[in-house]
C-alpha cells in the first residue's frame, strides 16, 4: 500500500512541484491549496505524512498544526513544515507547535525527499 501524503501549499507552483516529486517516488498524494480545508481533507484522506506551508491564506500554518495536534484522529500524523520563514526562532516556534520536521524554502530535492523519507520511516518504525 502506497504511503499517503497530504500537501498543504497555497502556491500553485510549489504545490505541483511537491506533488509531482512525491508521485515520482511512489507516494499517493492529495493536494490542498486552502489551509482551512486541510483538517477536513486530512480526516477524509488519513495521510501518513502532512507537508505544510506555514504562510497560508485565512489561517496560519502554526495554528493549523496546533489544530491537527488537538484532533485525536490526526494527532499522530507527522507534519513537515516547508516554509519561507527562516528567521531566528522560526524553526523553534514551528516545532513547538507540533511540526516533526522543518525545511526552509527554497528547498533542494535531496533535502526534501530526505526529510519526507525520514518522517515516513520513523512513523513506520514506531
Amino acid at each position: 500500500m502506497a504511503v499517503r501524503v497530504l500537501v498543504v501549499e497555497d502556491n500553485d507552483l510549489n504545490r505541483k512541484l511537491f506533488c509531482d516529486l512525491l508521485k515520482a517516488h511512489g507516494f499517493t498524494v492529495e493536494p490542498v491549496a486552502d489551509g482551512l480545508a486541510a483538517i477536513e481533507q486530512a480526516i477524509a484522506f488519513q495521510p501518513n505524512l502532512i507537508i505544510m506551508d506555514i504562510q497560508l491564506p485565512n489561517i496560519s500554518g502554526i495554528a493549523l498544526i496546533e489544530s491537527l495536534k488537538l484532533d485525536d484522529r490526526l494527532a499522530a500524523i507527522p507534519v513537515l513544515a516547508v516554509t519561507a520563514y527562516a528567521g531566528k526562532g522560526d524553526e523553534e516556534r514551528i516545532r513547538s507547535a507540533g511540526a516533526h520536521g522543518y525545511l526552509s524554502k527554497p528547498v533542494s530535492i535531496t533535502s526534501f525527499m530526505s526529510a519526507v523519507n525520514s518522517l515516513v520511516d520513523n512513523r513506520a518504525a514506531a
